[in-house]
């Protein structure tokens, strides 16, 4: 820990100074104090302090964000990731620390706000667009931008202007589009998951889920034995596990849409009641009883920790050329698969009911209960996964 000291001219009154670190900007914090005596007393009480310092370290203060002319978009977005930023979820705000990083940082960030118009910004997404950046990338990229900035113009009174609110994208033609995500074929689901079955039945029956539910890759590694009613025969899914720094973290959903019970079929229910049977001995042969609210895919004994959502998602690519599927079928995929088998024998109120779609307004209705075309759609879906045929007029 440094220090310093001086005298003050024509006094015996010495300024004592401590190092006491850097703040958010980058500027040098010190704590400054006043002593009276000799200079080896100086010497001893600058010590002193320098001891008590690092014994326990003071909160480096603070500078006062300062909204003006020279405020720039690398400052807007400094002060949203201090105050707001731990809002997003973790995935969303790696990807936007990312682009902050690879894309704005160094070019447009240390841009000023109140100099920066519309056309500057237009050609800085057009910029981008010629390196390669898909739609997706840039459209993110002009998100993260416009939110600092429309931050910094309330944070500043008005002073400062949102640059980014008038602006348009650049145009893609189709062949620069990425190519949209595909619902695998009935064959290739059925592949996948006999597949993933003879190698590790806690996927296989992962994958059951996803493609007999429709359930997001989240939504189903937060599964729990207690969100399970098998005499119902329905889920109850009411959190997301998220990928975060360090691990993952369970989370409630995004919007109150995705909450919500789903029927199960009886042959997805059977390999639920066997992956528990099995989940109980591993327990059990580990000193440990499985507990009721532990999770159905937890890797741990007893259940007690949620399973890393891409730990799935790596162990259906290692699935994928043992099956024999294309490389495009991903985790998602299943979800897509699902939404296009149920889409000839339910209502498109209770098809997006049943997927936690937030925009459809019936959805709500449905949440808490399992109507009878629920049931149909689970019904439906089980016998595709049983490689049945489908009666006429039901596709």
């Amino acid at each position: 820990m440094a220090g310093s000291m001086r005298l003050v001219r024509g006094t015996d009154v010495w300024e004592l100074r401590v190092y006491l670190g850097r703040d958010s900007t980058g500027r040098v914090r010190q704590r400054s104090q006043r002593f009276q005596g000799t200079k080896r007393a100086a010497e001893r009480e600058m010590a002193r302090l320098v001891i008590a310092q690092e014994d326990q370290p003071a909160v480096v203060p603070e500078a006062p964000v300062q909204w003006g002319p020279n405020t720039t978009i690398n400052d807007a977005l400094e002060a949203w990731r201090a105050n707001g930023w731990d809002d997003l979820s973790p995935k969303t705000s790696r990807r936007y620390e990312s682009a902050w990083d690879v894309h704005i940082r160094r070019s447009i960030g240390r841009r000023r706000i109140a100099s920066i118009g519309p056309y500057d910004v237009e050609r800085y997404f057009r910029s981008l667009k010629a390196a390669g950046l898909s739609e997706g990338s840039v459209r993110m990229i002009r998100s993260v931008l416009h939110r600092a900035c429309r931050l910094a113009r309330r944070w500043s009174g008005n002073v400062l202007p949102n640059p980014i609110a008038d602006t348009e994208l650049p145009r893609w033609d189709m062949a620069d589009r990425a190519e949209p995500v595909r619902a695998p074929s009935v064959d290739e689901v059925l592949a996948l998951i006999a597949t993933a079955r003879s190698r590790d039945e806690r996927l296989g029956v992962f994958l059951r889920v996803l493609a007999a539910t429709g359930m997001r890759r989240g939504e189903a590694a937060a599964l729990r034995w207690s969100d399970l009613d098998s005499e119902a025969g329905t889920l109850r899914v009411d959190k997301a596990v998220v990928a975060a720094r360090g691990g993952a973290e369970l989370r409630s959903p995004k919007t109150r849409a995705s909450m919500r019970t789903v029927a199960v079929d009886a042959d997805t229910l059977a390999e639920l009641a066997d992956l528990r049977e099995r989940q109980a001995g591993l327990a059990t042969s580990c000193g440990l009883a499985l507990a009721p609210d532990g999770f159905i895919f937890s890797y741990e004994p007893g259940g007690s920790e949620p399973p890393h959502p891409d730990t799935f998602s790596h162990g259906l690519a290692r699935t994928r050329s043992k099956a024999g599927v294309a490389s495009d079928v991903h985790l998602h995929s299943l979800r897509h698969f699902h939404a296009t088998v149920v889409d000839s024998v339910i209502s498109e109120a209770q098809k997006q009911a049943r997927l936690g779609w937030s925009t459809v307004q019936m959805a709500r209705h449905y949440t808490d209960s399992v109507p009878a075309e629920d049931r149909r759609a689970a019904e439906h879906v089980a016998r595709l996964l049983a490689g049945a045929a489908v009666p006429s007029g039901a596709e």
